[in-house]
C-alpha cells in the first residue's frame, strides 16, 4: 500500500526530496509515526481576525496568538479510520509562554473526489479539498481549495469569500539537516490572516497497531461526509 501522499502525486512524488519522500510515504501498514521538534521562528496574526480564530482555537483550529522562536511539535500518525479510510494526523502543539496552543487536522484520500480532503480540527466539523504538488526546491506543496462544514444534520459549503486559502510548503535543507515549513492562510476580506515558519527535526517511531497511538492524537469525532 502506498501513502495518501503517493497515492495523490503518481510518479511526481519522485521529484520530492529524498527526506521528504520518507516523511510522506508511510501509511498505516507500516505502522511507523513521524514525530517533528522544532522552533517556529515567527508567527503572525491578523488582529481583525482575532474573534474567528478565537472561535477556531476552541476545536483546535488555528489560534489568535503570534511571536518569535516558538518550540513546537508536530505528530503524523497513519492509521485506518472507523470507517475504513486511510488517514494521517497532522498534530501540532505550540509551546507560548503561558499556553500550549494546538492546531489538529486529519488528512484522507476521498476516493469520491479523487483528491485529499483535509479534516480541520479535532471533531472533523469542517473538510478542506486539497490540492498537492512538488515544489521546485523538493518539498511538498499544499494549497486548499472548497471548503464544507458538516455539523449534525446541518452541511453547507462555505462561501469562498467568506473563508480563506492556505498554503503550505515543507522542503528539507541539506545545509543545516533540517525540515522548514512555511503556511500562509489568507482571506478574500482581511488579506493575510495568519502565518508562520519554523524548522524541525523528525524521529520515526515504531506504532505496535492503531490501538497504539497516544490519547489525544486521533479526533473526538470522525464525520463519515467528504
Amino acid at each position: 500500500m502506498t501513502s495518501i501522499y503517493e497515492k495523490v502525486l503518481g510518479e511526481r512524488f519522485r521529484l520530492l526530496h529524498p527526506r521528504i519522500q520518507q516523511r510522506f510515504g508511510f501509511c498505516s501498514e507500516d505502522r511507523i509515526a513521524s514525530i517533528g521538534y522544532g522552533e517556529m521562528q515567527t508567527m503572525w496574526y491578523n488582529k481583525l481576525a482575532a474573534m474567528p480564530l478565537y472561535l477556531g482555537s476552541l476545536r483546535h483550529i488555528m489560534f489568535p496568538q503570534g511571536g518569535r522562536q516558538i518550540p513546537f511539535t508536530i505528530e503524523n500518525y497513519a492509521y485506518r479510520d472507523r470507517f475504513g479510510r486511510e488517514t494521517v494526523t497532522w498534530v501540532r502543539k505550540f509551546q507560548f509562554a503561558r499556553k500550549v496552543q494546538q492546531f489538529d487536522a486529519t488528512m484522507i484520500f476521498s476516493e469520491q473526489r479523487a483528491r485529499i480532503v483535509d479534516y480541520l480540527g479535532n471533531r472533523q466539523h469542517l473538510a478542506v479539498d486539497l490540492d498537492i504538488g512538488a515544489a521546485d526546491n523538493g518539498g511538498i506543496l499544499i494549497r486548499s481549495g472548497e471548503q464544507r462544514f458538516y455539523e449534525g444534520l446541518l452541511q453547507f459549503r462555505c462561501p469562498a469569500k467568506l473563508t480563506g486559502t492556505a498554503e503550505v510548503c515543507e522542503w528539507y535543507e541539506e545545509t543545516d539537516e533540517r525540515f522548514h515549513i512555511r503556511v500562509d492562510v489568507q482571506s478574500p476580506l482581511l488579506g493575510s490572516v495568519f502565518r508562520y515558519q519554523g524548522t524541525f527535526q523528525a524521529d520515526y517511531r515504531t506504532v505496535p497497531a492503531s490501538s497504539a497511538i497516544p490519547v489525544g492524537i486521533r479526533p473526538l469525532r470522525e464525520e463519515r461526509r467528504e
